[in-house]
């Protein structure tokens, strides 16, 4: 083996050796020398629509992420092996992956539109790999265990959380009990480890959207109205994704082997575009406000109805909740998204 790092190395030089699944990598130098230096936890409902795909690309190619964990919001096994195997694609081989309980090998169907195809079980199978591949669905997490686990052994106030999906997960965090991770009881575990939630939810100043009411929207106003005033809260909303559409380059101008490729092509086709909800999301949660965000507010917080609509309160005495507005035209947005997205593709081709 040191022969043959030896021969790779001067083959690929200045490029960066990374261990990746049964072999070895070359990795451009320009991103191996870029600190990761924002810890990052992913909460997922990969499986009804494909920017879930690209928001877990980003989570592995955004050279100031430290991808901690994915925690699946859905039951689907296809989502945790599909979430796996693209984690794993793009360099993150061990990153272990959690699925909400009880398991079931459903697959997505467009009953609403009948033009949106399914990819996850096919990305999960072509694309096998990581902690949890084809059909070892018994070596994902619980998600409340694997949210235990990985805060006890952060240091305080270091991990964000994106949240793009459902709350299960994290309303069963908030309710959990101390283990033998932590004597934290779970909302105090947040309030000490937890940096930021990072939300694409609502619509603001009010709104009805879908992963606040889709799933149990008694879930999403416990996570939202009783999280711990300490930890900030920023939202994306419905109307901010809606602008940006992405995709469509990445089918046509991505590698012939790259899974987030190939699920933008089943799930809307060639050369077609989708809303970029959960992309922005992970792209705040890593970057901050950028060039692409501003706040579009001061004060107030954000209140989450039984049914899951939402309205945000002016309240002079909270500062510590947001949601984002885009700061320039979504035309830019989208192109430096798009070239996000291809140059993580291409890092990673094979």
């Amino acid at each position: 083996m040191e022969n043959l790092l030896t021969i790779l190395n001067a083959t690929f030089a200045p490029r960066r050796l990374v261990k990746y699944a049964f072999g070895y990598l070359a990795f451009p130098a320009s991103f191996a020398q870029r600190e990761a230096t924002k810890k990052l936890i992913v909460d997922t409902d990969l499986f009804s629509d494909v920017d879930d795909a690209a928001a877990l690309l980003l989570a592995c190619i955004l050279p100031q992420a430290n991808l901690l964990a994915v925690n699946v919001n859905v039951n689907s096994t296809y989502s945790a092996l599909a979430a796996s195997a693209i984690v794993n694609h793009y360099g993150h081989p061990s990153v272990p992956i959690g699925l909400r309980s009880p398991h079931v090998n459903s697959s997505f169907f467009d009953t609403w539109a009948y033009e949106l195809g399914e990819y996850a079980s096919k990305v999960a199978f072509h694309w096998s790999g990581g902690s949890a591949p084809w059909f070892q669905a018994e070596n994902t997490w619980g998600p409340v265990e694997l949210y235990r686990k990985t805060l006890a052994e952060a240091e305080n106030s270091s991990v964000t959380i994106a949240s793009i999906g459902f709350f299960e997960n994290l309303s069963a965090l908030l309710n959990s009990t101390t283990d033998g991770y932590s004597d934290l009881n779970g909302y105090q575990l947040v309030e000490a480890k937890v940096k930021e939630l990072a939300v694409m939810g609502g619509g603001y100043p009010a709104g009805h959207e879908f992963n606040f009411f889709g799933d149990d929207p008694s879930l999403t106003a416990h996570v939202v109205n009783t999280w711990p005033p300490a930890v900030p809260i920023t939202f994306l909303g419905t109307e901010i994704g809606e602008q940006v559409s992405t995709g469509a380059r990445l089918t046509v101008e991505g590698p012939a082997n790259d899974p987030v490729k190939a699920a933008y092509e089943w799930y809307v086709g060639y050369n077609t575009t989708r809303f970029s909800w959960d992309p922005l999301t992970v792209a705040y949660a890593v970057q901050g406000l950028g060039s692409w965000f501003e706040y579009g507010n001061t004060d107030g917080y954000n209140h989450v109805f039984p049914n899951g609509s939402n309205v945000w309160v002016e309240d002079a005495g909270r500062t510590n909740q947001h949601y984002l507005r885009l700061k320039t035209d979504n035309a830019t947005v989208a192109k430096e998204l798009d070239e996000l997205l291809l140059e993580g593709a291409r890092e990673w081709a094979q």
